[in-house]
């Protein structure tokens, strides 16, 4: 099973993955297999191969760097007709170096010979980041990496030519960016989603700058620019992303389609056809998207920080369940914890040795940390599901 979070994870997703399923060599046909993925939207929601085991509960992070992965590798598959994971490997981190210049890591210095995976393994984990700061992204539920794929575009540019063209990223994100607020404005009527839709590329952009009172007409865009399939299919998703709501699809939104579709050197029902694909993707997987959805920021905290938490415990159940198993005191304390409230001395105790369970267990230092403390009464919410039933009277 893969867990992209740990050391190796890359070697181990290339050993997974059946290479004798090619990808199809209609473009159309090979960006929709990449859509379904979600990452065009800037979220993934589901895994790019059924035969892929991944550990419980994988993270949405998580997914999305196997996502970038995937796409990548898929990209490079269809251009260089081969399935050389180490080769893809080398020449996906010398594009991510030309893109943000060479890295100087821990790593790097420790080991100046470094696996090539390891390495993308520590580009990819940050790449999937936003802009935003940690105490932003903890709080607010609509923040995700909605510009990932302009990675995948520059990287098959990458491939054509050996270096990506200058300024590439720029432009793709300049017009992209431009375009979903041309889509944003056609509503006569704004849509409770355009708030979300634009902090969710505020959050993305490393270039553009989000000004909502910009007319730009798709006239004056230089969409001549994108010759690549592939980049105009993008445009067309992130237009049709824009211009999600419940409704059927208002007669300018279609008109507006028509016209980029048209601009992008395309017959007018193609972008028809990409309003009505994006947006039954959308419907369908509504519930997934958190940008999609409104939440109170602290709840959302909360679910984000016992997802987490959840994570860690099922992944370390058997080191916990040893663990603790060593500890009488402690075990009795979360075992009475169960069926009554324990007093000040009591959870200071829990606290106390709790810390000390987790310097034990490397995944569970995140609690050691500054303000990680916070987080042991989730801990202890989710222990009691690993004791033994005879300990808690409740399951009598």
């Amino acid at each position: 099973m893969i867990n992209p979070s740990a050391n190796g994870w890359i070697k181990r997703f290339f050993t997974e993955l059946n290479l004798s399923v090619k990808p199809a060599q209609d473009r159309e046909l090979f960006y929709d297999s990449l859509r379904k993925m979600g990452i065009v939207y800037g979220h993934a929601i589901s895994l790019p191969a059924e035969e892929i085991q991944l550990v419980a509960k994988i993270s949405h992070d998580e997914l999305s760097k196997i996502c970038l992965l995937y796409s990548h590798f898929q990209v490079y598959r269809l251009l260089k007709l081969s399935d050389d994971t180490t080769d893809f490997s080398t020449q996906l981190t010398a594009f991510y170096n030309q893109l943000y210049g060479n890295r100087s890591t821990i790593l790097k210095k420790v080991l100046p010979e470094s696996d090539v995976f390891e390495e993308l393994e520590e580009i990819l984990e940050e790449r999937i980041q936003t802009n935003e700061n940690i105490f932003s992204r903890n709080f607010s539920h609509v923040i995700t990496n909605a510009l990932l794929f302009q990675d995948v575009l520059a990287f098959g540019q990458f491939i054509r030519r050996n270096e990506i063209p200058e300024n590439y990223l720029r432009k793709v994100e300049e017009v992209a960016v431009q375009i979903v607020l041309r889509a944003l404005q056609t509503r006569s009527i704004p849509t409770p989603y355009d708030e979300l839709i634009i902090k969710v590329f505020e959050s993305s952009v490393r270039y553009a700058k989000i000004k909502t009172d910009n007319r730009e007409l798709l006239e004056s865009l230089p969409l001549s620019y994108f010759d690549a399939p592939l980049e105009k299919y993008y445009l067309l998703d992130l237009a049709a992303l824009a211009l999600f709501h419940e409704d059927e699809a208002q007669p300018i939104e279609i008109q507006f389609m028509e016209d980029l579709a048209v601009d992008l050197g395309f017959e007018k029902s193609v972008g028809v056809h990409f309003l009505k694909s994006a947006h039954a993707f959308l419907n369908t997987h509504r519930a997934s998207i958190p940008y999609l959805n409104y939440k109170n920021p602290v709840k959302h905290f909360y679910d984000h920080a016992a997802t987490n938490v959840s994570q860690l415990i099922v992944r370390n159940k058997s080191r916990l369940q040893k663990e603790l198993s060593n500890n009488k005191d402690l075990l009795k304390l979360l075992t009475d914890s169960t069926v009554r409230s324990l007093d000040e001395k009591e959870k200071k105790k829990v606290k106390k040795q709790l810390l000390e369970i987790c310097k034990t267990i490397p995944s569970l230092t995140i609690f050691l940390l500054p303000g990680g403390s916070l987080l042991l009464p989730l801990l202890v919410k989710f222990i009691p599901q690993l004791l033994p039933s005879t300990f808690n009277e409740n399951l009598d």
